[in-house]
Formats: C-alpha cells, sequence, structure tokens
C-alpha cells in the first residue's frame, strides 16, 4: 500500500510540473484541478496521561474537466484519495480509498435548467480489510472493484453556479460489480452468491453546495441518493460528504472531512451482547489534518 501511494504522488508532480504547459485545442474547454497532500502526526514520550505514537498522511486529487459552447455543457470530474496511517506495534493500513468519476452532459433548456445525461463510477484502489488485534487476523471485506457502482441515465439539471447545482433523474440504471472471486462467493454488497455483478433501475439525484463562511474558509457538501425501484425502493441509499478547507496560505490548507454512506445492501459484522452476525448500517469516515495544496 506504501508504493500505491508513493505512485499517486509521483504522478501527481510530473502532472503538476506539466500543467502550466497545456495547451487546450478548442478555448470551449476548461481544466482545474486541486492536488492536497496531508499529514497528521502524534507521539509520546513518557507522557503521564499516556497514548500511543501515530502517522498518517493522505493524498486527495480534485480535477474538473468542463466544455461548454451554444448551449451544450459537458461537466467532467475526477476525484481520487489514497490515505495510510501507522500506529505503534501495527503494520500501516489505509485510511483513505477512493476512485470516483463523475460526467454530465448538458442542453440548456432555460436560463438555470438542462436537460441532462449523467454517468457516475466509483470503485478503490487496494483491499480492505476488518482487523482484529486481539488474534491477530484480518477478514477482506473490498477490493478494487469488489465494489465498484456504474450509474447513467437521463434527466434534469438546475444550475445556480457552479457552487450550487442538482441533477435529479427518474429512470437511472445501476450496477454493482464485485470482481473478488471471495466477495462474489458469499453474496456482498448484494450481489447473488456466485455472481459477479447486480443490476438495478431507479431515481438518481446527486448535489453540490458549496460556500465561503468567513474569508478563507469555505465548507463544501456532496450528496448522493439512489432508489431502487426493483426492489425495496423506500429503503434509498445515502451518500454524503462534508468538507471543511480553511486556507492559510496560497499552498497552506487545514481540512477536516467527514463522509457518511448507508447501503441497505452493503451488510457489516457487529457484535452485541455475545451476539454476532452481519447487517446494514451507517459507515461513517473522518479525516483531518494539515498539508499542502497545489491548484491550477
Amino acid at each position: 500500500m506504501k508504493k500505491i501511494l508513493l505512485s499517486i504522488i509521483s504522478a501527481t508532480l510530473i502532472f503538476n510540473a506539466n500543467a502550466q504547459d497545456i495547451a487546450l485545442p478548442d478555448s470551449s474547454w476548461s481544466i482545474h484541478g486541486e492536488n492536497t497532500f496531508l499529514i497528521n502526526q502524534s507521539s509520546f514520550s513518557n507522557w503521564a496521561a499516556g497514548g500511543e505514537n501515530a502517522f498518517a498522511a493522505n493524498l486527495m486529487l480534485n480535477y474538473d474537466f468542463n466544455y461548454k459552447k451554444d448551449k451544450w455543457s459537458w461537466d467532467n470530474k475526477v476525484i481520487m484519495g489514497y490515505g495510510l496511517n501507522k500506529q505503534k506495534d501495527r503494520d500501516w493500513r489505509k485510511n483513505d480509498d477512493q476512485v470516483s468519476l463523475n460526467s454530465l452532459l448538458g442542453y440548456k433548456a432555460s436560463e438555470k435548467w438542462l436537460y441532462t445525461f449523467f454517468a457516475d463510477f466509483k470503485t478503490q484502489f487496494t483491499d480492505g480489510y476488518i482487523y482484529d488485534d486481539a488474534a491477530g487476523t484480518k477478514e477482506l471485506i473490498s477490493g478494487a472493484f469488489a465494489p465498484a457502482y456504474l450509474s447513467f441515465g437521463p434527466g434534469m439539471a438546475y444550475k445556480e453556479s457552479d457552487n450550487f447545482h442538482f441533477n435529479v433523474s427518474p429512470a437511472a440504471a445501476r450496477f454493482v460489480f464485485v470482481g473478488d472471486d471471495y466477495l462474489s462467493s458469499i453474496g456482498a454488497y448484494g450481489v447473488n452468491p456466485g455472481e459477479k455483478s447486480r443490476f438495478e433501475f431507479g431515481a438518481s439525484f446527486n448535489g453540490y453546495y458549496k460556500r465561503e463562511i468567513v474569508e478563507n474558509i469555505t465548507f463544501e457538501n456532496i450528496l448522493k441518493l439512489y432508489s431502487n425501484y426493483l426492489e425495496d425502493p423506500q429503503n434509498v441509499d445515502v451518500d454524503y460528504t462534508a468538507n471543511l478547507l480553511m486556507k492559510v496560505n496560497r499552498f497552506v490548507t487545514v481540512n477536516a472531512g467527514v463522509q457518511l454512506i448507508y447501503d441497505d445492501n452493503t451488510m457489516l459484522p457487529y457484535e452485541e451482547d455475545g451476539v454476532s452476525g452481519t447487517r446494514p448500517a451507517l459507515q461513517v469516515k473522518q479525516i483531518l489534518g494539515a498539508g499542502v495544496t497545489y491548484k491550477f
């Protein structure tokens, strides 16, 4: 996993070195990017209150490739993140792992409304585990393309500005892929045991809102909802991300983020009162760190 993080950092540095030289063949295209490298560290020595040494490093890439000409627009966003943490007496473990590709083709219907066709793809880079430190074991729960989600469909979008817009698709197809043989065999992420994919058809909502609270402090919200008409449409899948971005100067930032996911097809292990099993549950991920951000 350390090699993965180093490879992403190297690729980012190479890309940034050439970013200023990008020549767009068509002025209708615009390209913007933001690369952030966060570090979080704590150490203790003869500390009466106790504590464990810990170190975490996260790399996050956020790129926009947008086209606009006459009544047509085509907005594309690429988000990638990977992070590792190390605690005393434990090996390196990941604390972030995401690949998200979003595309929205639009044709202007009125001043702020568009006819649209969207496509979203989401997966991760490496295997994920649940660790049992007492027993010294770990259990595989995810991997690259296990799961992977591909959604697409027609809809309507409202765009107030680049900082506030949403898209609604009442006829959205979604494929859930589980490429790992073991996870497929146990029916992970809602696929039938032994199968590698699952088809869903339903309604999709993607929303984005970003505002500057005070100077140099920005609050960003990303909300994704999906209801599967074919099975339990009342159980809406939720994916919400909130990011608080604090700019110290041109390059140094402090970032705090939380992501909440609920999917009733994702079964997670639990243990209560001596009883163990699996069930759907709210997934929560939090990241806080100071680091370097490069924008272009």
